[in-house]
């Protein structure tokens, strides 16, 4: 026993042993997500993540020591961010002619995200700090932090919003497009990006890859504009709020 756990405390400090279970864990989600008939709530990454927070947590392993090996899989968020502009490039005739709905689209839907965090911030009692982390909570995570930080809030704590968000965006979007009757792809993949950042736009992209580009030009612009409007709308609304 002594032996296993001697063993265990060398690889647990090896980065490749995590990416290897980083990837092998959504290798396991894939299959899972096929073999389930593609039902949502079994999504890759949704299987993915739990596999690794039982191995995290019954291994008592810190997210530092595995995040020293799963950044290799986060340095490729920014190419996959690029490649997003092949997408882009195909569908650039219908974009051309919706540019002024789909910028209104993202503009209204970061106040509305905004607020209602901030709102339900101060219904549930949170705190200043926790209500600033969970305000950029619809953007990507690199950008959701560097705001959560310049509002006052724990880039930490924004990043796990981040992932919780993308996550519930994923799974509700089948159901909310029905429950609404959103029958097109750009209107549906428009929608994940703004509300669900890099997680959406996978999501997107298994509905079509129109609906993968309208999301990724969701997500740029979402984060764009919201790094203007939280710090502009997020700390004034919460202290009008509390003083009333």
């Amino acid at each position: 026993m002594m032996t296993i756990e001697l063993l265990w405390g060398h690889l647990a400090q090896n980065p490749v042993l995590w990416l290897c279970l980083t990837l092998f864990a959504y290798q396991i989600g894939i299959w899972v997500y096929q073999k389930s008939g593609f039902i949502t709530l079994l999504s890759p990454f949704v299987i993915a993540v739990a596999i690794l927070l039982v191995i995290l947590f019954a291994t008592h392993t810190r997210y530092e020591t595995f995040f020293a090996g799963a950044q290799f899989v986060h340095f490729l968020l920014g190419p996959a961010t690029v490649a997003l502009a092949v997408p882009l490039f195909d569908q650039r005739l219908r974009l051309a002619k919706l540019w002024a709905p789909l910028f209104i689209g993202v503009t209204v839907g970061c106040i509305v995200g905004v607020a209602s965090t901030v709102l339900l911030g101060v219904l549930f009692h949170a705190s200043f700090e926790s209500i600033m982390s969970m305000a950029p909570k619809s953007v990507t995570t690199p950008i959701a932090m560097g705001i959560s930080e310049k509002m006052g809030g724990i880039a930490e704590f924004t990043a796990g919003i981040v992932v919780l968000t993308g996550i519930t965006g994923s799974l509700l979007a089948g159901i909310i497009f029905k429950l609404f009757g959103i029958k097109k792809d750009y209107i549906k993949g428009f929608a994940l990006g703004v509300a669900a950042h890099g997680m959406g736009t996978s999501r997107a992209f298994q509905i079509s890859d129109k609906a993968g580009a309208f999301s990724g030009l969701a997500m740029g612009l979402a984060g764009i504009v919201t790094a203007f409007v939280a710090p502009m709308l997020a700390p004034p609304l919460l202290n009008w709020l509390l003083n009333q």
